[in-house]
């Protein structure tokens, strides 16, 4: 069992600044998230796209974001407990919180902050009858292990930038994971990836180092127990078998609210209702921030969520200590939160704004 001051169930960019906020007010914090990275949807769904609407940032990418958050958090030193996640919210006889992810994971927590972004992702199958027995041992929706496709023969499915820098990667000459063969499948020839990685596909095709095919999976075959080959349906309409070792899938995720539907929270259209004071929900000591609440003139920004958390945190003084006045400081003069965040007070300074 972890005891901590709060869990955060979410490593999005809302997510990771809630820990930053919560320790400059002294509270601890675990992060929890069902993705196998930090990063939430900026990771996921465009991490190389630029993002002009951070204050400060004229441009910026989901990934740059991400890792300038993950740097920002650092003096706090909050666990990010990855690729879990939470199945029960219980509130206990002493106030607190008892969390469990499917996974096995055991939190006892005085509050609990939801940003969740829109729920949890879940990759979207590829829906072939009798694929799915073989998730996780030869088809694939994520690629946690690269080195495990290094030698042998690979069919990339999909259009979009992780199918192409999946299959660019795996098929690079220069690649310490490249394998024996690399065939990427598309329904048609058009990508809604990034030119880069497209003409990077293109190159490897004419050097002979890939293969791309326009189609659809449309069947599988199976030997002693092992899947050995994808039956592919051409835009020609004749079905050709290209042989396999590994499937790697990927048509996007798709989120779902899962089990945060069942905490008996308050929900609006698949939302959390939260006050505006201190974006609690309809549970005291539960908060919710970023794009998983709402509230009257509620904005899916990211911008909004860094205040949202600014306001949760504040709110959470109370149950995690009840006797330390919510006295606001800023980093600016504060000698206290530099310590905190392990920097220098100035010898000489005209006050903070």
């Amino acid at each position: 069992m972890i005891e901590t001051d709060a869990l955060i169930v979410g490593a999005g960019p809302v997510g990771l600044f809630q820990v930053f906020e919560l320790g400059l007010l002294e509270i601890g914090a675990h992060v929890v998230d069902s993705l196998p990275q930090p990063g939430g949807q900026c990771i996921e769904l465009y991490p190389d796209k630029p993002i002009y609407d951070i204050p400060g940032l004229l441009a910026t990418s989901g990934r740059e974001l991400v890792a300038r958050l993950l740097q920002q958090i650092a003096p706090f030193k909050a666990p990010l407990h990855l690729d879990q996640e939470v199945s029960l919210v219980q509130r206990q006889p002493d106030g607190r919180f008892r969390v469990e992810t499917r996974r096995g994971l055991q939190f006892m927590a005085k509050t609990v902050f939801i940003a969740g972004g829109v729920g949890a992702f879940q990759p979207k199958p590829l829906r072939v009858d009798g694929l799915a027995a073989f998730e996780g041992s030869q088809l694939h929706y994520r690629v946690q292990d690269p080195a495990r496709f290094a030698g042998r023969h690979i069919v990339v499915v999909g259009g979009g930038d992780s199918a192409l820098d999946w299959a660019n990667h795996l098929a690079d000459p220069a690649s310490p994971h490249r394998a024996a063969s690399v065939t990427l499948l598309h329904r048609r020839d058009a990508f809604q990836a990034l030119p880069a990685g497209v003409a990077r596909m293109r190159a490897l095709c004419e050097a002979g180092q890939m293969q791309f095919a326009t189609g659809q999976v449309a069947g599988i075959e199976v030997q002693q127990g092992r899947l050995v080959a994808a039956k592919v349906l051409g835009g020609d309409g004749v079905t050709r078998v290209v042989p396999l070792d590994d499937l790697l899938v990927f048509f996007g995720l798709s989120p779902r609210l899962g089990p945060i539907a069942d905490w008996g929270l308050a929900i609006e259209r698949k939302q959390l209702v939260v006050d505006t004071e201190k974006f609690e929900t309809s549970e005291p000591g539960i908060f919710a921030v970023g794009d998983i609440n709402t509230y009257p003139g509620k904005k899916k920004l990211i911008l909004c969520g860094f205040h949202e958390a600014t306001l949760a945190a504040f709110g959470a003084l109370r149950h995690v200590h009840p006797d330390k006045p919510g006295h606001l400081q800023y980093t600016t003069t504060s000698p206290r939160l530099h310590e905190l965040l392990g920097v220098e007070t100035p010898l000489h300074d005209d006050g903070g704004t």
